[in-house]
């Protein structure tokens, strides 16, 4: 395998595909599968050509071009990261043996487990976000759109090439289930419960890839860590994709902050809603909600299958190698927190079984980073309103807190005090209401909508006024 991606393959790949006929055969029969799922479920809105980034090697440097290109002519393939010779497993019962170039027969159904549920959602996601492009604030921000939807095809790729070379007739009927359950749907919805939310309006969307696609982050990275070292390769090119998704969240919101924060101070004003923006208190609402959902994609924070994943090998902790333990974990404990006596508290828990725990902490102070960044404009605002995360308690159906009532303080209250306060906590139909009322679309270059500022970083250098979408 080499860097370099030989696109003269009806399918991208750096694999060498070309020397395993049966598997390229398979593949090649999926393809147009994916496609037709694609024209159904992909973006509606028709776009003749966007500026989009796409992956020509897997290096550090120079691994991605630029250049207009229609949606349904990008050409998304197999790309796994560079091998590292004589890696060795770094973690669990197995560390120090060499890492696994096929499946242990022991360990297969494991692994195809966390493949098939990691695969889940990069389809997910794009069936949630499919409308969006109708009401774009901007030509900036629907060539964004297509970017991440793009890039999460790929990424069911990745999955589907796993599934497809290492694990048989069982992998590649799960490959073709990836394409018939669908978000949202009754009789066949995705796996994980939020990636059957919606995704209705643009501050949902910058929500959704600034929390959920962080929780992407971090489960990749500890499937970056298996002893399997083809998963292992996958997830490693896969972050570096996934890193513009959460950008995309991150000044996506910076901005409807900063549009808002202007409009309080130019009105003088707490509600910035009748001047066409989104209140704060709407924002914080919107932050409650996705924050909470992504933050039960972690699981229970006791978990024997987390723990018996890392004692095999099949998934590590985000940093593994850095982290100064024995990488073994059989004697050591951990706090986590809990209901205790009807109060949050914590609990003394094997470090093994506290994985998840672990991992949602790397995450949560990863999140706060955000929140810091959006607190700073409100601050050069001169404003004294300031953004949150909630408790870790509050609106959770999974896991210590699943079904108390939690405020988004911490603060343990009724099931009647819950419900009374659920709206000044969570978007309301009124709040949605007047998100939605505001979402509509430009597509003039240079031009934007009047609830968002204009983005600060450019797309490869390129101006805001760019004309990165061509509709037809």
């Amino acid at each position: 395998m080499s860097e370099g991606i030989d696109y003269t393959e009806r399918i991208p790949n750096n694999v060498d595909l070309r020397n395993d006929r049966r598997l390229q055969r398979a593949l090649e029969s999926w393809q147009p599968k994916f496609l037709t799922w694609w024209q159904e479920m992909g973006p509606s809105i028709a776009a003749r050509d966007v500026y989009l980034r796409t992956a020509i090697n897997v290096g550090r440097d120079g691994w991605a071009v630029f250049d207009h290109v229609a949606p349904s002519d990008y050409r998304w393939g197999i790309f796994l990261a560079e091998r590292k010779a004589n890696r060795q497993i770094a973690f669990g019962e197995h560390k120090g043996e060499p890492a696994w170039q096929q499946v242990p027969g022991e360990y297969r159904a494991d692994l195809q487990r966390l493949i098939v549920v990691q695969g889940d959602t990069e389809p997910a996601s794009v069936e949630q976000q499919r409308n969006l492009g109708f009401t774009a604030p901007s030509l900036y921000d629907l060539r964004n759109l297509f970017q991440v939807n793009v890039e999460e095809g790929r990424h069911l790729w990745a999955m589907v090439y796993l599934l497809h070379a290492f694990f048989g007739r069982e992998g590649r009927d799960e490959a073709e289930a990836l394409l018939h359950r669908n978000s949202g749907s009754v009789d066949a919805p995705r796996i994980l419960g939020a990636f059957n939310e919606e995704t209705p309006d643009w501050l949902s969307f910058f929500m959704f890839t600034y929390f959920t696609d962080r929780d992407g982050k971090y489960q990749l990275g500890t499937l970056k860590e298996s002893a399997f070292d083809p998963l292992s390769r996958t997830c490693e090119f896969m972050l570096k994709e996934e890193s513009h998704h959460m950008f995309v969240g991150t000044t996506g919101i910076d901005r409807v902050v900063e549009r808002t924060a202007q409009l309080m101070v130019e009105h003088d004003t707490d509600d910035a809603g009748p001047h066409g923006a989104i209140p704060l208190s709407v924002i914080q609402k919107y932050l409650n909600f996705h924050y909470s959902v992504s933050l039960d994609l972690f699981g229970s924070e006791r978990s024997t299958n987390a723990a018996n994943y890392f004692t095999a090998g099949l998934k590590g902790r985000w940093n593994e190698e850095r982290r100064r333990d024995d990488h073994k974990l059989t004697e050591d404990s951990v706090r986590v927190e809990s209901i205790v006596d009807g109060q949050v508290g914590a609990v003394e828990v094997r470090a093994l079984n506290a994985l998840n725990h672990d991992l949602r902490n790397q995450y949560i102070v990863d999140c706060q980073t955000g929140v810091v960044r959006w607190n700073r404009i409100l601050e050069e605002a001169g404003l004294p309103q300031r953004l949150y995360l909630p408790h870790i308690g509050f609106n959770r159906r999974v896991g210590a807190f699943a079904g108390a009532h939690i405020g988004p303080r911490g603060d343990v209250v009724t099931a009647e005090q819950w419900e009374a306060h659920r709206h000044d906590w969570l978007p309301s139909e009124v709040d949605k209401t007047h998100v939605l009322s505001l979402m509509r679309p430009v597509y003039e270059p240079g031009k934007l909508a009047a609830w968002i500022a204009p983005p600060r970083h450019p797309i490869n250098g390129k101006p805001f006024d760019y004309e990165y979408v061509h509709l037809t």
